[in-house]
């Protein structure tokens, strides 16, 4: 049987171990994703024969399980989580399956399971090239928004975040944001992950850009190495009523730490 703990900010080395050879172009999978959304999805976790086993509980109440991690045969740690399920007395539902997951799913448990795409959660993967670059038709609306920005403010700059004090000028950025948004419920656990990346940034191995407009932030972003050729951004904020900072946030981030993905 498994069994399932919360997971605690001491629980990341036994984590990532389970996690290193991990290929799945998810930010589920990481612990920094676990750990700072831990308020709203309440993410348990248990290490068996050196697989990680994750279930969450979604806002719709049920509880979830997501594709197990590590060199267990997939049916035999399926049926590992079906039987916590059942010992639970829940239904059995997994969530965050990509098509490559359900593929080997079907693989070694044809017919099994019914399968249902939830476009709401779909992840966006992007060429570092066409982020940074912003080539094409289709992105002239991104290239004209950072234009717009950098006429609008000819003083920007961009900045890696590596200082303790930078990191709390992007919590005071942070606690401004949220203050602008405090109407719009459904983001206060969005405020409450950001606050703990900015909170344990070093210690969940984080990256970090931000850009000051006459001496303030008025944009940051938080991301990570996922896999060995995906980077995930985790964060990114910036004040709405400035035409183009989202965008030239994410261009300048990639632009300068996940170029070489």
């Amino acid at each position: 049987m498994i069994s399932f703990k919360q997971i605690e900010l001491s629980d990341k080395p036994k984590i990532d171990t389970c996690l290193e050879g991990n290929t799945f172009r998810a930010c589920d999978f990481s612990f920094t994703n676990m750990f700072s959304w831990n308020a709203k999805f309440k993410t348990q976790y248990d290490v068996y024969n050196k697989t990680l086993f994750l279930r969450f509980v979604e806002t719709d109440g049920f509880t979830y399980y997501m594709m197990p991690i590590g060199p267990m045969n997939v049916k035999d740690a399926i049926g590992l989580m079906k039987a916590d399920a059942k010992a639970c007395n829940i239904p059995f539902r997994m969530k965050g399956i990509s098509l490559r997951m359900w593929d080997i799913i079907q693989g070694e448990m044809p017919g099994e399971f019914e399968y249902i795409h939830d476009r709401n959660n779909d992840e966006y993967i992007y060429l570092s090239e066409k982020l940074i670059t912003l080539s094409g038709k289709k992105l002239q609306s991104k290239r004209n928004h950072i234009n717009r920005f950098k006429a609008e403010y000819p003083g920007w700059d961009y900045f890696p975040i590596t200082s303790r004090m930078e990191l709390l000028e992007c919590a005071y950025m942070l606690d401004k944001w949220e203050n602008l948004k405090e109407d719009e419920k459904g983001l206060r656990y969005d405020y409450i992950a950001t606050k703990l990346m900015l909170e344990h940034f070093d210690y969940l191995g984080l990256k970090g850009g931000a850009i000051r407009v006459n001496g303030k932030i008025v944009a940051f972003t938080i991301g990570e190495k996922l896999t060995e050729d995906t980077f995930v951004v985790h964060v990114e904020k910036a004040f709405s009523d400035m035409n183009g900072a989202y965008t030239i946030i994410n261009q300048q981030f990639i632009q300068h730490e996940a170029s070489e993905l």
